[in-house]
């Protein structure tokens, strides 16, 4: 499977990773097109199969497993639901000659890696962890137990930052798209270059 360029955004819950990805999409010149994940978790009202995720019953989903079929995926948030990439999905998109764009966490990133060290990495934050709490809890949808074990996971995937490429503070959801941009083209620059230095 030949992967193309790319490209990984991860970031904790309440970094607003989601809407940053969603202006990349809308405003970067680069052919980004968002890998849709799959998942056994019961779609939500307005959710569509094969847009907002592939929807797949729980037997469904361990028999591709089984068969190897993901190229990472894991139970998040320790609810019974799994999540995943599909290598079919990534194929999809490479044979459209665009670059797929994974959003998907921590373990996520280094399962791909292991795969493709050649991913483009970038990992979404706020400024601090006080103020990703203060997102959670404007949000204004989700219990103390919840918010708890949000933060829990964050403070894990914090320390995982370094482990990416590209650190991005989302203080402005626009700023924060043109930063990833800008990273991407940087690194489409470089891998032309290189290739053009290799022509003998």
């Amino acid at each position: 499977m030949n992967a193309g360029r790319l490209v990984i955004i991860s970031g904790p819950s309440g970094a607003g990773k989601t809407t940053v990805i969603r202006a990349l999409l809308r405003d970067c010149p680069l052919p980004l097109s968002l890998s849709v994940s799959a998942t056994t978790r019961p779609p939500r009202p307005g959710e569509n199969n094969g847009v907002d995720y592939y929807f797949l019953k729980k037997t469904e989903f361990e028999e591709r497993r089984n068969s190897g079929a993901f190229l990472e995926c894991f139970e998040v948030f320790g609810r019974g639901y799994w999540y995943g990439t599909l290598k079919s999905e990534i194929e999809r998109i490479c044979k459209l000659g665009r670059w797929p764009l994974l959003e998907i966490d921590v373990q996520g990133m280094q399962a791909v890696v292991r795969v493709f060290p050649e991913a483009i990495t970038v990992f979404v934050r706020p400024q601090s962890l006080e103020e990703l709490e203060l997102r959670l809890r404007n949000r204004g949808t989700e219990s103390e137990d919840t918010i708890q074990r949000r933060l829990e996971v964050a403070r894990h995937e914090w320390q995982s930052a370094e482990q990416y490429q590209y650190d991005i503070i989302n203080n402005s959801i626009d700023q924060a798209a043109r930063d990833i941009c800008q990273a991407l083209q940087h690194f489409s620059t470089q891998q032309k270059n290189t290739s053009s230095q290799n022509i003998p």
